[in-house]
């Protein structure tokens, strides 16, 4: 097997904190020796998240086992995933901006044709459904728990309580056209092909104002492995609130 350096293109406070975090979990569950050291650990993880290294290329190079190198990610994903912040902390963080931008993405997936849950119609593909409220700066506030690839937009918003949480709030929110209907805290543009002149202008200054927002889609797209994901369905909510962390960590 042939075998070489590689990098991580993150900063070492992603390093330090989540090493940090994994020190205490060793400390609660009062592990006494491990094949790795938390900052081994750490590094291991974040190969796996950020590069989307396979369990088998990991064992090679950490000189583990394969289900080592499992318990491990399922470890420090469940630690990062635990501390997460809840949809009411992110209203409340919201709260401080002028208001908020609201989208959907989808999280492609490793399945067949039969599953058809996870079949996206609009992306012609396999895939998760996840949340997104960015900033008007396009930076990532919130994630929500994935749900399967054909659950439309407006319908994901409704089940994770952001429709209900953002009119609490009181937070003007920007978002594209799958949210029509949403009610007034959602602004969305018009809708047809034969509009008036001042409607294609506010479709046009809206725009503007939304496609900040693919901001945070490209931040979580930037962690590999969240661009075609190989496990569990159970586990790819804890895995994109892990990431989340990560992003907010580094920061």
């Amino acid at each position: 097997m042939l075998v070489y350096l590689s990098s991580i293109d993150l900063s070492t406070r992603s390093l330090r904190y989540l090493t940090g975090r994994l020190v205490v979990r060793q400390r609660e569950v009062g592990t006494r020796w491990r094949r790795l050291a938390a900052g081994q650990q750490a590094l291991l993880v974040l190969a796996h998240l950020r590069c989307g290294d396979t369990y088998a290329q990991l064992a090679s190079g950490f000189g583990i086992g394969i289900a080592t190198v499992y318990r491990y990610i399922r470890e420090a994903v469940e630690v990062l995933s635990a501390l997460a912040p809840s949809l009411a902390e992110a209203m409340k963080t919201a709260r401080a901006k002028a208001f908020v931008i609201l989208d959907g993405t989808l999280l492609p997936i490793d399945r067949i044709a039969a599953d058809t849950p996870y079949y996206s119609g609009k992306h012609k593909r396999h895939g998760m459904n996840v949340q997104v409220l960015a900033d008007p700066f396009g930076r990532l506030l919130w994630a929500s728990p994935a749900l399967p690839g054909s659950t439309h937009d407006l319908t994901a918003a409704r089940v994770h309580g952001l429709i209900d949480a953002l009119a609490e709030a009181g937070l003007k929110c920007w978002a594209d056209k799958a949210y029509q209907g949403a009610g007034r805290p959602v602004r969305v543009p018009f809708r047809g092909r034969r509009l008036k002149r001042w409607k294609r202008r506010h479709n046009t200054a809206h725009a503007k104002i939304r496609c900040v927002g693919e901001q945070a889609m490209a931040t979580l797209k930037c962690w590999r492995l969240l661009r075609k994901l190989r496990c569990s369905t159970n586990r790819i909510t804890d895995i994109v609130k892990a990431v989340l962390v990560l992003h907010h960590a580094a920061a």
